[in-house]
This record gives C-alpha cells, structure tokens and sequence, in this order.
C-alpha cells in the first residue's frame, strides 16, 4: 500500500488549496478514505472521511469549507479546502484502513499566513 500527498503549501487567511492522495497497492474503490491532520504540539485528527460508497464526514470545525471527494479512475481521494485560517495550519494526512494497522501517507505541510 502506498499513499502520496501533494497539494500543500504557503497560502494566506481566506485562500484556498486543494490537496491530492494518489492511492497504490490496494483496490482503491473498495476503502473508505480519510484526511487527517496534526499541527504542532497537537495530537492527529480526522478532518474529513468519505466511504467507498461516497457517503462523507467531516469535523466540526471544517464544515461547510472544506469538501473531501474521490475519483476512483484516478485511485486518488482529493481535499478542497476553502476560507482557510490560522488555525488549519498542520500536517495533513492521507489514511486507508487497509490490513490491519491501516496506512498512512508521508504527510503534507499547509500553512496558513498572511
């Protein structure tokens, strides 16, 4: 299994990024995929979640700004994320709960500055 990240970078209050999780080694339409982050001195959270069906979740805090979606052709689980703040300055991670630990990409750095 390996997932890699992109689509991280500088953007300033109000802005917006979309990050990408190209997805190998597994049957990508069968898993639900995840985003995850981690900002410094924080511990990981789930940001938003889309099962193999299309059916989403997302955290409180995120709502109504960020839209997580899929393109099973592509094997690739993607993150718009508009109306960025301060505060979604992390890590962002890419998870699959493939085998029985799941798996995790190599992270993606999103800072959010003026």
């Amino acid at each position: 299994v390996q997932l890699v990240e992109s689509g991280g970078g500088l953007v300033q209050p109000g802005g917006s990024l979309r990050l990408s999780c190209a997805a190998s080694g597994f049957t990508f339409s069968r898993y639900g995929m995840s985003w995850y982050r981690q900002a410094p001195g924080k511990q990981r959270e789930l940001v938003a979640a889309i099962s193999s069906g299309g059916s989403t979740n997302y955290a409180d805090s995120v709502k109504g700004r960020f839209t997580i979606s899929r393109d099973n052709a592509k094997n690739t689980v993607y993150l718009q994320m508009n109306s960025l703040q301060s505060e979604d300055t992390a890590v962002y991670y890419c998870y699959a709960k493939v085998g029985l630990f799941g798996s995790w990409g190599q992270g993606t750095q999103v800072t959010v500055s003026s």
